[in-house]
């Protein structure tokens, strides 16, 4: 969620000149609904929101709700019952708050998200419906905590409940390969919100101008790459459709465990840029090897390179939500466990 964070704050950035802003977060859910707690939707004086808290059906209340708390500057409490207007048998807590940030914040926040920094909020909220002074959000960065509107209390009270979440570095996806369904790759996964980095093989004649979403595009010599920017909340996909650029590639990554590390092709291939690479490489450890996850993808029947874009990008999702990919209808229970 934190992708969705920072476009929320994005777009107040963008707008805060010429509109009031209050913050509408889902606090807490008994039973089943559209998303998780922690989802967050901002609404301006014009009644214009951004994000979204459903699939949209919940969002034309909590606009007509906002309305008090731009008068009265005081938060509340909005309960949203799904189970006789939505068949989601589910009912949804609201904070909706005034909603400012200082300077200081944006700073702090933009600098955290380009260290890779973890971010931290603490939403408080009561289960009836109401407004209170008491109730808001506090960000913390850091050593330092900033709260989204001026008079929001810190003071401990019983009565109050805390939703905490906790915002991890914007996943990283590296697409090792510049060829047509590497494009394809990276226009999906920027709607999915993924920091995006294509690494070309320097005689590729390409620029960033063909990757839409592409935040980084880079060339180098493959022997002097820098690994050191991949960590747990990055991906590596390796699909250059060369076997021996492949293997230099796989060569210069020797040292790197992201959280998903995927080879285009079919197994034989894999095992054969495993055995070449092994040869140059025979001390390396059954950890890196046993990552490498080849062909990438679920087995969804993708034929297109759109198609095998939404496999590979399925599969990485359900490695990073430690999930096991079944058929919904299949399932017994919530589908948010």
């Amino acid at each position: 969620m934190t992708i969705e964070l920072k476009n929320i704050i994005d777009y107040f950035i963008q707008n805060s000149n010429q509109n009031k802003f209050v913050l509408a977060t889902v606090v807490h859910l008994e039973g089943s609904s559209y998303r998780r707690p922690g989802v967050r939707m901002l609404i301006n004086n014009n009644g214009e929101s951004f994000g979204n808290v459903s699939g949209g059906c919940v969002e034309k209340e909590i606009i007509r709700q906002s309305q008090s708390v731009f008068k009265s500057e005081i938060p509340k409490i909005i309960k949203y019952d799904g189970r006789f207007r939505l068949g989601c048998e589910g009912i949804i807590t609201i904070l909706i708050e005034p909603f400012s940030l200082s300077k200081k914040f944006i700073t702090e926040f933009n600098t955290s998200i380009e260290r890779r920094f973890s971010i931290y909020s603490s939403s408080t909220y009561k289960l009836e419906q109401v407004e209170d002074l008491n109730l808001g959000t506090q960000i913390q960065i850091g050593e330092k905590k900033f709260s989204f509107h001026k008079n929001f209390s810190t003071k401990s009270n019983k009565k109050k409940l805390y939703f905490k979440q906790s915002f991890a570095p914007i996943f990283r996806l590296f697409i090792f390969g510049a060829e047509h369904d590497a494009v394809q790759l990276c226009k999906s996964a920027s709607l999915l919100g993924r920091d995006i980095t294509i690494v070309a093989p320097p005689d590729e004649n390409k620029t960033i101008n063909f990757f839409k979403g592409a935040k980084n595009f880079i060339t180098p010599i493959i022997e002097s790459f820098n690994s050191n920017s991949i960590d747990k909340q990055s991906a590596i996909i390796l699909m250059t459709h060369s076997f021996n650029k492949d293997i230099q590639y796989l060569i210069a990554l020797k040292e790197t465990f992201p959280a998903y590390f995927g080879l285009l092709g079919p197994s034989k291939r894999r095992e054969k840029i495993i055995e070449k690479f092994l040869d140059h490489y025979p001390e390396c450890s059954i950890e890196f090897l046993d990552q490498l996850r080849g062909p990438a993808g679920l087995d969804i029947g993708a034929e297109s390179p759109s198609e095998i874009s939404i496999s590979i990008l399925s599969e990485i999702l359900s490695v990073i939500r430690q999930k096991n990919a079944l058929i919904l209808s299949s399932k017994n229970g919530n589908v948010h466990d």
